[in-house]
């Protein structure tokens, strides 16, 4: 694979990395022999950046990379997410409580068979508990050892300034894709911060409409997916995409979107499209 790497504070991985959600989605994998494989063929491809969260499967999701990847490979990062919750289908709660979040820290490393979590991002902010005792309560796992780097998910400039008062961030996931650029000015401030930028849903599910991006993309020689993800890598070296699929076959596609090199009149024309 021949992504260019980054930073992810003291981590050095490759710029484009694997979302592990679609692997159980919300709940525990419907063919857990299936989803162990993609995430093992992942590695194989060279990806050594996997996100995931407590909430997807209730806790399921990080079990599963467990079983397919532990013992973890050398330099391979598994990022996880506590902080929101999935009372119901269709409803998300966030849940910031101290004594909630050390709980569901401890429980990540549990089940991901860890003794110190390399990233962990707060997955939302509860505005009904005080962000000075949420990013207390992540700042003292990380004095005591269990928890390497904090980032942040879902999160506005003026937010992200407020917590770094408090913390060092050294992530941002927020939505951002071709045709979602609504946290442009986030990724503008993680850029001059130099803050990994991890945009989720970055290829919008697949869905890109625009027959421009179709016809760039048969020009390009590649899938609109694939072209979509070069974009995100060509748009910043702070971003490090994170495409998901349950299927072997899309994954090799889009680690092969690494590889593309898009020109200056390419890029100004995908510009467009968003």
């Amino acid at each position: 694979m021949t992504t260019p790497t980054t930073r992810v504070g003291e981590l050095t991985v490759r710029r484009l990395g694997f979302g592990a959600m679609r692997l159980t989605g919300y709940r525990p994998a419907a063919d857990r022999s299936a989803a162990i494989r993609v995430a093992r063929r992942a590695v194989e491809l060279g990806i050594d950046f996997i996100d995931t969260a407590d909430a997807y499967g209730l806790g399921a999701n990080e079990e599963l990379l467990a079983a397919a990847l532990h013992p973890y490979a050398d330099g391979l990062v598994i990022a996880t997410k506590i902080g929101h919750t999935r009372p119901s289908a269709g409803e998300w709660k966030p849940v910031g409580r101290p004594e909630y979040l050390r709980q569901a820290a401890e429980l990540s490393l549990r089940r991901l068979r860890v003794d110190r979590l390399d990233l962990l991002q707060l997955h939302r902010i509860d505005p009904a508990v005080p962000l000075d005792d949420q990013l207390g309560a992540l700042a003292q796992l990380q004095a005591e050892g269990k928890v390497r780097h904090i980032g942040l998910s879902e999160v506005t400039v003026e937010q992200l300034t407020t917590a770094r008062r408090h913390i060092h961030v050294v992530s941002v996931q927020n939505r951002y894709n071709l045709t979602d650029r609504t946290h442009d000015d986030v990724l503008k401030y993680c850029e001059a911060q130099g803050i990994t930028f991890i945009p989720w849903l970055p290829i919008a599910g697949g869905a890109h409409p625009s027959p421009l991006l179709a016809e760039l993309a048969a020009e390009a020689g590649a899938t609109p997916s694939q072209l979509s993800l070069a974009w995100l890598l060509h748009r910043s070296p702070v971003i490090l995409p994170i495409p998901g699929t349950s299927s072997e076959a899309h994954l090799v596609e889009n680690t092969a979107a690494a590889a593309l090199r898009l020109t200056d009149v390419q890029l100004a024309r995908l510009d467009a499209v968003g």
